[in-house]
């Protein structure tokens, strides 16, 4: 982003809240557009104020995440539950599975959006070395 953008984007933009946008999958400039264009799929741009999203990429970050916090969350369930009730096998399969995959995708859409606008917000790019472009 060129420093005549950012300029522009303060004059015409009000801040947006980074967790309101992302957690809603909005977009990081006006807060008001749509941030995917399918379930985890980013779109080209806003429709609302014409920022190109070409810059979002939030590689493995939202996965890593994920799989960290939910990992924690099912593990420590499923650890209470077999020393609490114990029951078989099959239970724990029955309730962790499902519950397992369901929080996956709603926390990696929730992750991505949020990587995403603090991306835009922080204006982070590829790390370059002094005098490359």
């Amino acid at each position: 982003m060129s420093e005549h953008e950012d300029h522009r984007d303060q004059a015409l933009w009000s801040p947006v809240d980074p967790f309101k946008a992302g957690l809603s999958g909005r977009c990081p400039r006006c807060g008001e557009g749509r941030l995917f264009s399918g379930f985890l799929t980013v779109a080209k741009g806003c429709r609302n104020c014409g920022l190109d999203y070409s810059f979002a990429d939030a590689g493995d970050g939202p996965a890593a995440f994920v799989i960290l916090i939910i990992g924690f969350i099912v593990v420590g369930l499923a650890l209470w539950m077999e020393v609490s009730v114990n029951p078989p096998l099959w239970v724990h399969f029955l309730l962790w599975i499902p519950l397992t995959i369901v929080l996956s995708l709603v926390a990696l859409r929730l992750i991505k959006g949020l990587l995403i606008v603090l991306q835009y917000q922080n204006k982070a790019a590829e790390g370059r070395l002094d005098g490359q472009e």
